[in-house]
């Protein structure tokens, strides 16, 4: 069975900085695709990747930062249905649940409310296209999810935990450092052909190199911190981007803590040529490393193969 990931997007935000799109991975596996993060530009990336609706297995989303889901109502608006070569049978959607450790956060959405709430502020649409174009009813083919996550600082919370199966991929989890989102979390995909782990937002921390311990991939987030500092943000917004982000040299050490077979520069925070990305990620892993940008194909067990 071959697998194949593709960077849909690469971009940090929710500002515009560059050409890439928002935050955005599909995996292949076989015959059926699965996402991890919906960031703006995701649905017609994925598209002119020759992804289609109707292989969608599953969704995944890592922690609920605006850039990160912003556009997950559109993906499954543009993706359901037979009129869009959409799906039309049973789709997982799985994320973080709601935030125990703000004082609102009883309140505040998790990733089933999300849903919930996009599928309502859309009933219009949806009711029009079930009736009018014999779409199967949207709400009832979503299986949506705020995943049981350990406490944040348990001994349990620096263990990986199931998160999916199917036929074709197992999906472990773990809580990694972003606050002050809670729970922010990685994802691994173990397939017959090879691993990938996708960090999500995180500082450096070892609960990454506990996840990806002998992946294939690692699809890891950088910041470049000197590129906020010279543009004059805030102290908070500067603090924020340090405690809450790793840098290109963090993420080799990740990977190189985990012996991964490739690493993957993804969720560029900050601007800097390739070379710049690349060169500092080099100085602490000495595998292979690609600075990804939209549309960028790798095979796992295989060569990267070209640009989409």
């Amino acid at each position: 069975m071959s697998v194949e990931l593709i960077t849909l997007g690469t971009a940090a935000g929710p500002a515009f900085r560059g050409p890439e799109n928002g935050i955005s991975s599909a995996l292949v596996v076989g015959d059926a695709f699965y996402m991890v993060d919906f960031g703006m530009g995701c649905s017609r990336a994925a598209h002119e990747a020759g992804l289609r609706g109707k292989d969608l297995a599953a969704g995944f989303v890592t922690h609920l930062h605006s850039d990160h889901v912003v556009e997950l109502p559109g993906f499954l608006l543009w993706n359901w249905g037979n009129p869009v070569d959409g799906f039309t049978t049973p789709v997982s959607v799985l994320g973080p649940g709601k935030d125990a450790t703000r004082p609102a956060g009883e309140t505040l959405s998790g990733t089933r409310e999300l849903v919930s709430h996009a599928l309502q502020a859309f009933s219009y649409d949806i009711d029009i296209r079930v009736h009018d174009e014999a779409r199967p009813d949207l709400a009832s083919l979503l299986h949506t999810v705020d995943l049981d996550t350990p406490a944040h600082g348990s001994p349990e919370a620096a263990r990986p935990f199931d998160v999916y199966e199917d036929d074709r991929v197992k999906v472990t989890g773990i809580l990694v450092e972003h606050p002050p989102v809670r729970p922010a979390l990685a994802f691994r995909f173990d397939t017959d052909a090879g691993s990938v782990v996708f960090s999500g937002d995180t500082a450096e921390c070892d609960s990454m190199a506990v996840l990806a311990s002998g992946a294939d991939v690692l699809v890891h987030e950088a910041v470049n911190l000197d590129f906020y500092a010279g543009k004059g943000f805030a102290p908070e917004f500067l603090n924020h981007q340090r405690i809450s982000h790793t840098p290109p040299e963090g993420a080799g050490r990740v990977a190189s803590a985990a012996g991964v077979g490739r690493l993957v520069l993804s969720h560029l925070a900050g601007r800097a040529d390739p070379a710049w990305w690349g060169s500092r990620a080099a100085s602490t892993f000495d595998g292979p490393i690609d600075v990804a940008v939209s549309g960028q194909r790798f095979g796992v067990g295989r060569p990267v193969l070209a640009r989409a």
